[in-house]
């Protein structure tokens, strides 16, 4: 239906529901000339008299009403639909769909959205996990949240975390009686637990830097996961070593459970990232946003 076609139909639905070309003028904001030629213009458009009138009234005649009848509940339907949906600009309420890793989730974005959610009870949230560097557009993300080289091109970015250091740890129990490798290299002869990303066909190496030294080892071990506290579990139980978020391992390393190794070579990479397209009209994603940027919250 041509625009056109849609503003007569609401002239024509103004007229027969205020049965006065005066009152639906001044509802529509036009002359009631105008209105007039408007309705005639339609009627010949059709060639069908849609209305009566008469000095007193005016009223739809049979093919008029059931025009009416047809359209006026579908405009109404879409006229209702747009005014939700300014509501929707103007208050916080809405789905957000949020990807993020196991570890940034935990860490960094559920203890956030907590007080937020009770804040706002309109608004609904999709924490999904997701280790595979999702394009958040295709797949009808609001908000990704990965470490900030690792952000898509063309995106708003905002910090809500430090700097992310990654540490090689092992548990007493496993390190009891072992050589504790002393270079990078010595790595390949321990019990390593690997991490495998959905985007490599191989499993993530362990990338250590010591000063301007920078060092990709790929070690291999009895286990591989696809989750972070499936490998802290792991570690804890004596199984090996791991290559994991210092921040999740430092409270188990101050208990006794843990023990760092190599920590001269454990590299530093710029922290956790919430990002999101540039057109972003959401009341409900900026409030996240705002909630989950760095010194918010915990």
């Amino acid at each position: 239906m041509a625009a056109q076609d849609l503003n007569d139909l609401l002239a024509l639905m103004a007229v027969a529901r205020e049965r006065s070309f005066t009152r639906a003028a001044a509802q529509l904001g036009v002359s009631q000339s105008a209105l007039s030629r408007t309705v005639r213009a339609l009627e010949q458009k059709m060639g069908l008299l849609l209305l009566t009138r008469t000095t007193r009234s005016v009223a739809p005649t049979e093919a008029g009403q059931r025009l009416l009848d047809a359209v006026g509940p579908r405009i109404d339907e879409i006229a209702a639909e747009l005014e939700t949906l300014v509501e929707l600009r103007d208050r916080p309420a809405g789905t957000v769909r949020i990807t993020a890793t196991d570890y940034a989730a935990n860490q960094y974005v559920w203890p956030k959205l907590k007080p937020l959610l009770l804040q706002y009870p309109d608004i609904h949230v999709e924490l999904i996990n997701d280790y595979g560097l999702s394009n958040i557009v295709a797949k009808r993300y609001d908000i990704g949240v990965r470490l900030g080289d690792q952000i898509e091109r063309d995106m708003i970015a905002v910090r809500i975390a430090p700097d992310e250091t990654l540490a090689i740890v092992g548990s007493p129990s496993y390190l009891d009686g072992r050589p504790e490798p002393q270079v990078p290299r010595d790595l390949t002869s321990h019990n390593c637990i690997n991490l495998r990303l959905p985007t490599r066909d191989a499993l993530m190496p362990w990338e250590l830097r010591k000063g301007r030294k920078q060092v990709d080892v790929k070690v291999g071990g009895q286990l591989v996961f696809n989750n972070t506290y499936q490998m802290l579990e792991a570690t804890l139980g004596g199984f090996g070593l791991a290559y994991l978020p210092r921040a999740l391992v430092e409270p188990f390393v101050q208990e006794g459970r843990l023990q760092f190794v190599l920590e001269e070579w454990h590299p530093t990479f710029a922290g956790h990232h919430a990002y999101y397209p540039a057109r972003q009209s959401s009341l409900a994603v900026r409030l996240v946003i705002e909630a989950l940027r760095v010194g918010r919250g915990r």
